[in-house]
């Protein structure tokens, strides 16, 4: 059978476990591979693995030697409770093995979990598992998860009580990061919070979220955001020193400042812009930018956007005027455009 939608994401934590086969396949290999872990251990636990009651086949083995599937389905376990036979890489060249393999299942024999790539409508494998219906065929895909799957993947790490704002925050932040970020950012707030019965903030929120951006460059651009024009020299001698390459820092400017322009486009508000912006914005660093935007105005951010965009361009090109000297030039321009 195929599952899709609510049904395919409880079957992960609720699976049958009569079923002879479950296919897991999809683009992503680390999405495939984090629903895959998650079903392992609804079936059959978390020491499978040192119990001896988990066997591992690759799809490129399967093809040398067919007779490893039935014989990890038959076989007896030295430790009580259930077993599976898992099979990463599965492809259309191994259906005729499985196949054969499910034919000659019986009850008290392994679970088979398959993992694999895209698998088109057209698969002989997908078709296999979707009509039989003893078994079940569930494809990944790419899209964002949705608040319900990232509120219950916080739940799995005892993260259940949020801000109005956190919650936001984390729906924001689950949207925008990959599955295994966001399990890793998970994991880390859950340490952060250990024994802290306290309310989860967005500042909790802040500090266990991956760092996008080195963290002198980001201070670097808000001293330019917020107009302290005195340090724009002393800052980019100390980061020139360190090796940063001028183009990167006016990039890094230039997607500053488009947040800041986009937020105050937005016909919501500054706070809804940012926390909509790719990575989105949040905790302190929200509360910083919102106040940015609202000295900046759009007209003045435009301006600073147009010197950012022909230093840029300057950069780039063959004319070779001092690169230190002209990004210095144009952040001093911009960090007094804005009103003190």
């Amino acid at each position: 059978m195929k599952l899709t939608g609510d049904k395919a994401n409880n079957y992960f934590t609720n699976p049958d476990t009569n079923h002879t086969a479950i296919l897991i396949y999809g683009a992503d290999t680390m999405r495939v591979a984090l629903r895959r872990q998650e079903l392992l251990k609804s079936l059959i636990g978390d020491n499978a693995e040192e119990e001896m009651r988990l066997t591992r086949i690759s799809g490129s083995d399967l093809r040398s030697d067919p007779a490893l599937l039935l014989d990890g389905l038959k076989a007896s376990g030295f430790f009580p409770g259930p077993r599976a036979v898992f099979v990463e890489g599965v492809t259309d060249t191994n259906s005729a093995v499985i196949d054969a393999a499910m034919q000659d299942w019986q009850k008290g024999d392994a679970i088979l979990v398959l993992t694999g790539n895209q698998l088109n409508a057209r698969s002989k494998l997908r078709k296999m598992i979707e009509n039989n219906s003893n078994s079940a065929a569930i494809g990944i895909y790419n899209d964002p998860p949705n608040e319900k799957e990232i509120i219950f993947m916080a739940s799995k790490y005892n993260l259940n009580n949020f801000e109005s704002d956190a919650k936001k925050d984390l729906i924001a932040l689950g949207r925008s990061l990959d599955p295994g970020d966001f399990q890793q950012t998970c994991e880390k707030l859950s340490l952060y919070k250990y024994k802290d019965d306290s309310v989860i903030t967005s500042t909790d929120i802040n500090l266990c979220a991956p760092v996008t951006i080195d963290a002198a460059l980001d201070e670097a651009i808000h001293i330019i955001a917020d107009a302290r024009t005195a340090e724009v020299g002393p800052m980019l001698s100390r980061l020139f020193g360190q090796g940063i390459n001028p183009t990167t820092l006016c990039i890094a400017a230039t997607r500053h400042f488009r947040n800041l322009h986009s937020a105050a486009s937005h016909p919501s508000g500054p706070d809804v812009g940012l926390s909509r912006a790719r990575p989105p914005v949040f905790g302190l660093r929200k509360e910083r930018m919102v106040r940015q935007v609202k000295l900046w105005g759009g007209m003045r951010l435009e301006k600073a956007l147009g010197v950012l965009t022909d230093t840029d361009l300057s950069l780039r090109s063959s004319f070779k005027a001092p690169a230190h000297a002209m990004l210095e030039r144009a952040f001093i321009r911009i960090s007094m455009m804005r009103p003190k």
